[in-house]
């Protein structure tokens, strides 16, 4: 079977998460990814460690577990693009490109002659797709953009943590990670225009506009009632109960999304009669009276263990779940049987093998395509030049200057 994407090549002139979110993504349905890197350096990621991938010898690699998460099906060509020698050779290759990605900062492109305006008109087809923290345009477009900073500019920290104390990010480079999966659906977008007209085009993606788009019902409870959200720890601000809650044995999650559920809960729980307690008949009921009802909840979530609650709860359809740690997590059985983790071959480790998470998109007819572990600086350099018909003279006159 062909994978989605096959047959499309993609440039890629992104680093650290945001953009090689996006670029994995391509590369995992089908794409061709041929990631850019200076020769001797690659992406600053390789040396975000530790930790980092162990050889036979038990020694580092040098390769970080950071790099390793988002540059899977790729492969990777040094090319130095400061010289005018990569410059003309990036145009030549980008030439026979479908998409370019790129996350340099605002016009940083143009000092090499790779902007869209400089490829445009040679590339009238080409798709380019470029991220930045704040965007192309605005009075905030020259900054350097991190996930950070659209994290606490965006508000999602101002929505996560404890309800007292100072704000929290999310564990993750969420912003980065959705702008990756933003920027891959607009590219995905943008192929299909291509496939109608011909035509490609210029997209502008930023760190700080798809955090703020994924605000989602927490925006929109500010926009339409003018009333700033706190935060509120685990708790959800429009569902009442969705906590974390005592067992006798730890704690589980439990989300209760109607009012049926509530009811079997309630009666689960024998505690029947709470169910038709009237400060809590609707969810908007418990939603005002939220501090009321997790009052009383403890001293009766307290009286049964996390198995009795979880086994119990699900066979009544009421949402509920462990709270896993990283090792109960790829120990789940669900997990495991959807193939959340995955192997590839990786002769410079010392099992032989790279340990990877899986692509979470399951196709019944094109699936996604494991075909390249994350390479090391420059591994495909030769490949990738001869599949773009350089000979051997013209490659190694390219090494000897330096230029890859």
């Amino acid at each position: 079977m062909t994978a989605a994407l096959a047959g499309l090549r993609v440039f890629d002139l992104t680093r650290i998460l945001a953009g090689p979110t996006c670029t994995q993504l391509l590369g995992d349905l089908g794409c061709d990814v041929i990631k850019i890197e200076r020769p001797g350096e690659g992406d600053d990621t390789r040396k975000w460690g530790p930790p980092f991938l162990k050889d036979r010898d038990g020694e580092d690699t040098g390769e970080a577990a950071y790099y390793l998460s988002s540059n899977r099906n790729k492969r990777s060509l040094s090319l130095d693009i400061a010289k005018p020698e990569g410059q003309a050779l990036a145009r030549r290759l980008i030439a026979d490109c479908d998409i370019l990605v790129e996350n340099f900062k605002v016009g940083g492109l143009a000092r090499y002659g790779l902007s869209y305006a400089d490829l445009k008109d040679d590339c009238p087809g080409l798709i380019y797709c470029s991220i930045t923290g704040f965007g192309q345009t605005g009075p905030y477009a020259p900054r350097a953009g991190y996930d950070y900073l659209a994290q606490g500019l965006g508000g999602i920290m101002s929505l996560t943590g404890p309800v007292e104390g100072e704000p929290y990010k999310v564990g993750v480079g969420i912003a980065d990670v959705m702008c990756g999966m933003y920027a891959a659906s607009a590219i995905l977008a943008a192929l299909h225009h291509h496939h109608r007209t011909g035509r490609g085009q210029h997209i502008d993606l930023a760190l700080l506009d798809t955090q703020v788009a994924w605000l989602v019902n927490e925006g929109l409870n500010y926009l339409t009632s003018g009333s700033v959200s706190k935060r509120q720890g685990n708790e959800h601000p429009n569902i009442v109960p969705y906590k974390v809650m005592p067992c006798s044995d730890g704690y589980f999650i439990l989300a209760v999304g109607n009012d049926r559920q509530f009811r079997s809960f309630c009666d689960f729980a024998g505690v029947p009669t709470l169910a038709g307690d009237p400060r809590f008949l609707t969810n908007a009921d418990r939603v005002r009276n939220r501090e009321a009802l997790y009052a009383l909840l403890p001293d009766i979530t307290a009286k049964k263990t996390q198995a009795e609650w979880i086994e119990g709860l699900a066979g009544l359809h009421v949402p509920c779940s462990a709270v896993n740690t990283l090792d109960q997590v790829f120990a789940d059985p669900q997990v495991r049987h959807r193939g959340m983790h995955l192997k590839m071959p990786y002769p410079g480790s010392r099992s032989g093998e790279v340990d990877l998470i899986g692509n979470p998109i399951k196709f019944s007819e094109t699936p996604v395509d494991y075909r390249h572990a994350p390479p090391t600086c420059g591994q495909h350099t030769e490949e990738v030049l001869q599949d773009f018909g350089l000979g051997p003279e013209e490659i190694a006159a390219l090494k000897d200057s330096g230029v890859i």
